[in-house]
């Protein structure tokens, strides 16, 4: 024990205290409770913030606090350092409670000193960028997320609306840690739902909301290996390749029909270049790739597929085929020009892809070994 724990007995009672509510809970035994587990680092959380205001032990608080923790309890994982300082953010980025503890609890985007580390940190206040109703959702979902998962949020997300975002998406599509931190570095948040669609005029309500939110604007497909100059074929052979990660970007519900999907009309042949069926929508969906900016005769051959699609695929029980356009670039306005009077459902959506030097390139340019030679 410290001289700091020696010689204040407040802060002795107080770590009794946290020790006593460790047993009480028998954490232990329910660290599978994963509920559990989270509304005890909340708690914890928010006894660290409570005491730091009322006393004047600065950055010695959380350290000692650590020390003592794993002393006593040396089976248990959770205790470190920089876990608590998580705990403390925890209850600080998350906090629903009407009640304020002191002078404290920033104001939205605030920076709260961090004493533990000499570091900024942002911390929001749920309260002021959320609606009660929202609020309630936000405390239901993140006491239903593994701790791992609200740790990435804590450290990457900001705004409080855009973190009940991830943790729907999380809930929604059981996403891993990794797949999770992706989905903000790729911002998400800002993609889903933006792609320009006639949904609105074409399908009935709740389908078209559905719909509407299922496309993003734009697709992000750097896990492919392509070089310039790209290829539409090279692209959808690539896509195909990597098969899971395009359905990750796709989105939940996607189930991957056929490449250049076949269909004979009037003795002519003609070719579908991805065709899907969207489980939850319970329809076809047509994706046509165009390695160039839109232009309004691309949704015209795409409406013929559609139609082409609801006649020979579609069965009486599903929905209407979807059509998605995806393009290097558009226009909006041009875009929604050319589906305002379509009555297929269809959207146009941009797609990015991540440049990779060609082979020829790359082996003209010095090597890591070469380059430290030449610094040496």
């Amino acid at each position: 024990m410290s001289q700091l724990s020696n010689i204040d007995k407040d802060y002795l009672n107080w770590v009794s205290e946290i020790k006593s509510k460790i047993r009480s809970t028998q954490i232990r035994a329910v660290l599978a409770a994963n509920a559990t587990l989270i509304e005890f680092y909340y708690d914890l959380g928010r006894m660290i913030v409570e005491k730091q205001a009322q006393s004047a032990w600065g950055d010695k608080l959380i350290q000692q606090l650590s020390k003592d923790l794993q002393a006593e309890f040396p089976e248990m994982s959770g205790f470190s350092r920089t876990n608590l300082l998580y705990c403390k953010q925890f209850f600080l980025y998350f906090q629903i409670s009407q009640q304020t503890v002191g002078q404290i609890v920033p104001q939205v985007g605030g920076q709260l000193q961090n004493t533990d580390s000499q570091e900024s940190i942002i911390v929001p206040q749920v309260g002021g960028q959320l609606s009660p109703e929202d609020g309630e959702k936000l405390r239901n979902l993140v006491f239903n997320i593994p701790w791992g998962h609200i740790k990435v949020i804590l450290g990457r997300v900001k705004d409080p609306q855009t973190a009940l975002f991830y943790l729907q998406e999380t809930q929604k599509n059981a996403w891993s840690r990794d797949v999770l931190a992706l989905q903000i570095k790729n911002q998400l948040h800002k993609r889903q739902g933006k792609a320009v669609t006639n949904f609105s005029l074409t399908l009935p309500e709740p389908m078209s909301d559905l719909a509407q939110q299922t496309l993003k604007d734009p697709y992000i497909f750097d896990f492919l290996i392509l070089s310039k100059p790209y290829r539409e074929k090279d692209i959808e052979n690539q896509l195909i390749q990597h098969i899971a990660k395009f359905l990750l970007e796709l989105g939940k519900g996607f189930a991957f029909v056929g490449q250049q999907y076949h269909l004979e009309i009037a003795d002519s042949d003609y070719y579908l270049d991805l065709l899907f069926y969207h489980i939850q929508l319970k329809c076809y969906v047509v994706i046509e790739l165009k390695n160039a900016k839109f232009i309004p005769e691309h949704a015209g051959k795409l409406n013929f597929y559609l139609s082409a699609v609801d006649t020979l695929l579609k069965k009486d029980d599903d929905k209407p085929t979807i059509g998605i356009l995806l393009c290097r670039d558009k226009n909006n306005i041009e875009a929604e020009f050319a589906l305002r009077d379509i009555h297929k459902p269809m959207g146009v959506s941009e797609f990015e892809l991540t440049t990779v030097l060609p082979e020829e390139l790359k082996s003209s340019l010095p090597t890591i070994e070469e380059l430290e030679q030449s610094i040496k």
